[in-house]
């Protein structure tokens, strides 16, 4: 059984009828401002991941483009430098062997 009081005019039923519509106006009120403030972090953090994605984007191509400036130089050193003759290079090397020996051989007849 439901008491009943009677406060300035307004009976009982209609004081809890109305402290139920108060009650959910503040609920639907309390439930869009979550929902908006929700909504604002969810935007504030797909703009923060948006951005570290382009700065990661950003500093891939720099390091892709300084590896093939990189390669660039490289291959443009090859290309402009002839290969050395191969039997010069043998003779340069039989010359410096002579010269290592004939020093050797100084260097036994002191000690």
């Amino acid at each position: 059984m439901v008491k009943r009081y009677n406060l300035g005019g307004m009976e009982g039923s209609s004081i809890v009828v109305r402290a139920f519509f108060v009650g959910r106006a503040l609920a639907q009120a309390l439930t869009e401002q979550v929902g908006h403030l929700v909504g604002e972090v969810l935007a504030g953090v797909g703009r923060w991941d948006a951005q570290q994605r382009e700065a990661l984007r950003q500093q891939i191509q720099t390091i892709l483009e300084r590896a093939a400036q990189e390669e660039q130089k490289v291959t443009q050193a090859r290309t402009s430098t002839p290969p050395p003759d191969l039997q010069t290079v043998i003779d340069e090397l039989r010359a410096e062997i002579a010269r290592l020996r004939t020093e050797l051989k100084r260097y036994r007849q002191q000690t």
